[in-house]
């Protein structure tokens, strides 16, 4: 029991659910960034792993009034939840950093390779 009610457990995944809404597009940004840099399955393990909890939470928040789903406006939550949480906060900031990173990698090698011809 936290601050008093028997739930307030719940309190501890939405805390980085919170954290992600503001930090969660620098941190995807970071690991595109890595996924580009450095090939393996560590870095894009971590992509998976990174965005889990925050976006696990919410959506479990957004899913677990099971007596919600039978309304018609729980579609239009859905839809905005993966638009907003999935697609602009988690994954775009993802693939503008490994699109970003890969094409300046390239340019920067081919720079490289033609000076030293």
């Amino acid at each position: 029991m936290m601050f008093g009610y028997s739930d307030d457990w719940w309190t501890v995944l939405f805390v980085p659910a919170l954290l992600w809404f503001p930090f969660g597009p620098i941190a995807m940004g970071a690991t595109g960034w890595w996924c580009a840099h450095s090939p393996g399955l560590r870095p894009r393990l971590w992509s998976w792993l990174l965005p889990a909890l925050p976006v696990g939470a919410m959506a479990a928040n957004l899913v677990l009034p099971w007596e919600r789903v039978s309304r018609n406006e729980w579609l239009d939550d859905f839809l905005g939840f993966l638009w907003v949480y999935i697609g602009a906060i988690t994954v775009l900031p993802w693939l503008l950093g490994d699109g970003i990173t890969r094409p300046a990698r390239a340019l920067r090698a081919r720079r490289a390779g033609h000076g030293s011809v």
